[in-house]
C-alpha cells in the first residue's frame, strides 16, 4: 500500500529535506520517525528537495507501508505526531495508487518569500527577511511581471550548480501580497531550479533599490549569466505553500 503525507515543517535546524551525511535533515527525521513505528525502514520520496533552512507550509512524500502493516495506515498520522519534534507535523495521510510518486507526479509549486520592513520583529525573526527600506508595490509588481512565462532560467540558479536536463521552466504566476510591513512575494510554477525562488527576489529587491532597471529584466533572463542578477536572499524568508498535483 502506498500513503501519500502532507507535512509542514520549520526548516531552521534541518539541512534542507534530502538525507544527507553532514547534517540533520526533515527526510532522516521522518524516515527513522517512521522506522520505529513500522519496524522496518521505508524509502520516502520528497516532493522537492528544500534547501538547508527552508520551510514548509505544504510538502508532500509518499512510501509503501511495508506487507502486514496496512492495519496501522488509519493512526499512522497520530503516531507520527506523537513521535516527531515540534518543527514537523504531518497533516494529513491518504492511500494512493502504487504508480503514483509524489515528485514526478507534481504538476507545479507555489513558493512564498516573505520580507519584514522597517523595525525587526522576534515573531517573525526566523520566517522572514529583515528589509530596511521601502518597497514600491508598483515597482516591485512589474519586476515579478518579467519572470511570468517559460523562459531558460540558467542565469537564476547558484552558480556551480549542478543540473541535469533542460533549465527552461514555466512560472504561472509572480505577484507581490502586502500586509502593513509584511510583504510576499509569492511565485508558482511547473520547477524551480536551486536557488531560484531566492535569486529572482533578491533580483526585484534590486530593482528596488535602483541598481538595475525593470526593463533590463526580460534581457537579464535571456542572457542566462548569474552575474547579471540580483543576490541570493536569505534560506529563512522562503516557504514552499503549496503543492498541486
Amino acid at each position: 500500500m502506498k500513503l501519500l503525507l502532507t507535512l509542514s515543517f520549520d526548516g531552521t535546524n534541518y539541512c534542507g529535506w534530502q538525507i544527507q551525511p553532514n547534517g540533520m535533515t526533515v527526510q532522516q527525521r521522518l524516515t527513522d520517525t517512521l522506522t520505529q513505528i513500522l519496524g522496518s525502514r521505508p524509502t520516502v520520496n520528497g516532493c522537492s528537495r528544500t534547501d538547508s533552512g527552508v520551510h514548509a507550509r505544504r510538502f508532500c512524500c509518499d512510501f509503501i507501508i511495508p506487507e502486514g502493516k496496512e492495519h496501522m495506515s488509519d493512526k499512522l498520522m497520530h503516531a507520527l505526531n506523537a513521535l516527531l519534534p515540534p518543527d514537523i507535523a504531518v497533516l494529513s495521510c491518504e492511500e494512493k495508487p502504487d504508480s503514483f510518486h509524489a515528485r514526478f507526479d507534481c504538476k507545479g509549486k507555489e513558493y512564498r518569500y516573505n520580507i519584514r520592513l522597517g523595525t525587526r520583529s522576534p515573531f517573525t525573526e526566523k520566517y522572514s527577511y529583515p528589509y530596511r527600506r521601502d518597497i514600491d508595490d508598483e515597482l516591485c509588481r512589474r519586476a515579478l511581471t518579467c519572470f511570468v512565462g517559460e523562459h531558460d532560467f540558467c542565469g537564476f540558479m547558484s552558480a556551480g550548480s549542478c543540473i541535469k536536463g533542460s533549465t527552461v521552466r514555466n512560472i504561472y504566476k509572480a505577484e507581490l501580497l502586502r500586509n502593513g510591513n509584511d510583504v510576499t512575494f509569492a511565485v508558482s510554477g511547473n520547477g524551480f531550479l536551486y536557488n531560484m525562488v531566492r535569486i529572482i527576489c533578491g533580483t526585484v529587491l534590486a530593482v528596488n533599490e535602483g541598481k538595475l532597471d525593470a526593463d533590463s529584466l526580460p534581457h537579464i533572463i535571456d542572457e542566462g549569466k548569474r552575474m547579471l542578477a540580483g543576490p541570493t536572499l536569505p534560506a529563512k524568508g522562503l516557504f514552499l505553500w503549496d503543492v498541486f498535483y
